[in-house]
């Protein structure tokens, strides 16, 4: 949680979405926005149907998920 905020209680209807550079985009692309100052949405391209998974900078960085592959700084 950010700061005892319910990730999911975040708006996401602006958010701006961008998908990894690198690598083909054959079976679905990852995409990452920034929700706050501390949080994360997750998602597919292929797949926009599907609610994005939210994380912290924190959960991402465990993850392995780095926001500068997607042109975007952490």
């Amino acid at each position: 949680m950010q700061n005892g905020t319910n990730l999911y209680a975040l708006d996401i209807s602006a958010a701006s979405f961008s998908e990894a550079w690198g690598g083909p985009c054959t079976e679905g692309c990852v995409t990452l926005a920034r929700i706050g100052e501390d949080a994360w949405a997750l998602g597919d391209s292929k797949r926009p149907d599907v609610e994005p998974l939210r994380f912290t900078t924190e959960e991402l960085d465990a993850a392995g998920i780095d926001p500068a592959r997607f042109g975007l700084g952490a």
